[in-house]
Formats: structure tokens, C-alpha cells, sequence
């Protein structure tokens, strides 16, 4: 099988990765960093182990807050 051949499986297997990856929470803090950066620019960020705390301890974290 060519390169060519293997490029539709390799998608699907990164579009599976993905997907698995937001379903179980992995990509949570980049979202929620990308977020306050694009709406909130200078304004500080929580760091990935403050997120998780804040997020763990009931606080209200969202990845958007508009």
C-alpha cells in the first residue's frame, strides 16, 4: 500500500485520537487557555494545576465565559 493509500487512516486514526481526547477531558486547559487569550488578552491565566483544582473543587471553570 502506497502513501497515498495509508493517508485516509492515518485521518481516521487522529480523528478518533481527537475526539477520544475531548471526550475524556484532555484538551480542556488548552481550550480554556486559547479561550482567555483570544477574549481576555493581559489578563492573568490560570496555570494547568490551578484549572484542574478550580475544576475539581466545584468551582465554576468554563472554557468560555461569554
Amino acid at each position: 500500500m502506497g502513501r497515498t493509500g495509508r493517508d485516509p487512516i492515518i485521518r481516521a486514526l487522529k480523528a478518533i485520537r481527537w475526539y477520544v481526547g475531548s471526550v475524556m477531558g484532555d484538551n480542556h486547559y488548552q481550550r480554556y487557555v486559547e479561550h482567555r487569550r483570544a477574549t481576555h488578552p493581559g489578563e492573568p491565566v490560570m496555570t494547568e494545576r490551578e484549572y484542574w483544582k478550580a475544576r475539581h473543587d466545584g468551582a465554576t471553570v468554563q472554557a468560555r465565559c461569554c
